[in-house]
């Protein structure tokens, strides 16, 4: 959908399902839900499900924020099903502060599986394992040329040569980084996650599940067919779908079997390109659109996040043991009663405060621990005054495998402005720190064995998920939430809930 900042929008999302019972939410992925967090969307976070044949309009403004982003479901594994762009445009009148394009396209990247990916989940946490990887990547729906796939040709993007096209580019799969790149053509990236960046060149992007960009394609090669390739990112020793999902950009006038030029995908394993991506990340900074880093801390507080084995009796599969997931050795356990529900009418026994703030416990983050993660299970958030100031540092623990880490924060837009290898140093790491021009997005991927340091002002009263966007962590337990108070008067209170608000 094509929309404009500072206006209010509506989203009826209904239920209705005639071959299975199915119950819904969604979330409107990077919106700012200023006061209106019950439009946020988590299941039993921020709204429960909708039932089937029951219906919730979602009720938002879009203030300040331009670009792409995306809804999708946000209950067990169906937005591998369910989901889709939001497409921000600027108010009227008011231009990007890059070329105009001459056309745009949105691109859909996501992950397929012969079976329901319902089924997929539900038999992993019987056995005690990791679930099947996908059988396909996909690129606006169409997995390319395999044999077995009935969308044989793949998806094709005519062009017309001399002209500048900007692609809106989302990662919609469900638990695979990927890299992205077009035969023989340069990408122009202008913007991430709804927020500009200092435009820059580049041949293969890397884009993580969750993450919004939009890049810059100039046609002014020959004239011909030229593939493009989406093809997983994982430096870690985990499986993934090792398929490259392709499609083909067409210049007009070229035959129809005319020999495609071809690309190579990177390495799976291939951090220096992903890095190369990353660190030329910037906020555009103008006197327009200024990057507004906040320079003094309320709190500063330091999450380990990870995986882990804990016994599991029933897991036949598992010898045994299952895999499980916490941040600060937590394991988030989904309540019964939405979280924003329960702070609203003030519901006891739903959750609690005392999240850490820091690990209950000091090691070698990157591998030295034992391979059990001997975690507390709870419904726990921290709590944040209205207006404050969070610098929060996520460090991979390694302790059964280093692992990316993609993470998503609702609710707020957050400035990444330090990363580095191996475990943090509260001393020497803040001396390269960029709190100039940092980049801005919702969703940022901790590095495999290493750490990423963010921070966000708590602007907006209710509950806010913090999740890991490869689901299966976010299944494991590897997710917690923020309740930001209300501020002072009725413009910085969290608004009474919608009459048609799904409760449990």
């Amino acid at each position: 959908m094509a929309n404009s900042p500072d206006r209010l929008y509506t989203l009826e999302r209904t239920i209705q399902c005639l071959s299975k019972s199915l119950t819904m939410s969604n979330t409107m992925h990077g919106i700012r839900q200023l006061r209106t967090g019950w439009a946020d969307g988590p299941a039993y976070i921020t709204q429960c499900p909708i039932q089937t044949r029951q219906s919730f309009v979602y009720n938002f403004t879009i203030t300040s924020q331009r670009g792409t982003l995306l809804w999708h479901a946000h209950i067990l594994w169906l937005w591998s099903k369910v989901h889709g762009a939001i497409v921000i445009l600027p108010k009227a009148g008011v231009p990007d502060p890059f070329p105009k394009p001459d056309d745009e396209v949105v691109v859909v990247l996501g992950e397929w599986w012969k079976s329901d990916t319902e089924d997929v989940i539900n038999e992993a946490l019987k056995s005690g394992l990791a679930p099947n990887v996908s059988d396909a990547h996909t690129i606006n729906g169409h997995p390319g040329p395999i044999s077995d796939c009935p969308s044989q040709g793949g998806f094709t993007l005519p062009v017309e040569n001399g002209k500048t096209y900007m692609l809106r580019l989302i990662n919609a799969a469900l638990n695979e980084e990927l890299f992205y790149k077009i035969a023989d053509h340069k990408l122009t990236v202008v913007e991430v996650d709804a927020s500009y960046v200092k435009p820059f060149k580049i041949d293969t992007i890397v884009i993580a599940p969750g993450q919004t960009t939009n890049v810059l394609v100039s046609v002014d090669q020959k004239s011909g067919k030229y593939l493009v390739a989406a093809s997983p990112f994982m430096d870690s020793p985990i499986a993934v779908d090792n398929f490259t999902g392709t499609a083909t950009l067409h210049y007009s006038g070229t035959l129809t079997n005319t020999a495609t030029t071809l690309t190579t995908p990177p390495p799976q394993n291939a951090t220096p390109i992903a890095n190369s991506f990353t660190n030329s990340l910037r906020a555009l900074n103008s006197k327009k659109y200024p990057a507004l880093v906040p320079q003094t801390i309320n709190h500063n507080l330091f999450f380990t996040v990870g995986l882990g084995i804990n016994p599991c009796p029933t897991c036949k599969a598992g010898n045994g043991s299952r895999a499980v997931a916490a941040i600060n050795n937590v394991t988030f356990v989904l309540p019964t009663t939405a979280l924003i529900q329960a702070h609203y009418f003030n519901i006891s026994g739903v959750f609690t405060t005392d999240f850490p703030g820091n690990p209950p416990h000091v090691f070698n983050y990157t591998g030295t621990s034992p391979s059990n993660l001997q975690t507390t299970n709870g419904t726990k958030v921290f709590r944040l005054a209205y207006n404050s100031t969070v610098q929060l540092v996520l460090q991979d623990t390694g302790i059964l495998a280093p692992e990316n880490h993609p993470i998503h924060l609702h609710g707020f837009n957050f400035f990444a402005f330090g990363r580095g290898l191996g475990n943090y140093n509260p001393i020497t790491d803040p001396q390269n720190f960029n709190l100039v021009d940092p980049v801005e997005r919702n969703t940022i991927g901790v590095p495999s064995g290493g750490w990423v340091a963010i921070r966000f002002r708590a602007d907006t009263p209710g509950v806010w998920f913090m999740h890991y966007h490869l689901e299966i962590h976010t299944t494991w337990g590897l997710k917690m939430a923020f309740l930001v108070d209300n501020g002072k008067g009725l413009n910085e209170s969290l608004l009474p809930p919608p009459s048609d608000y799904p409760k449990c």
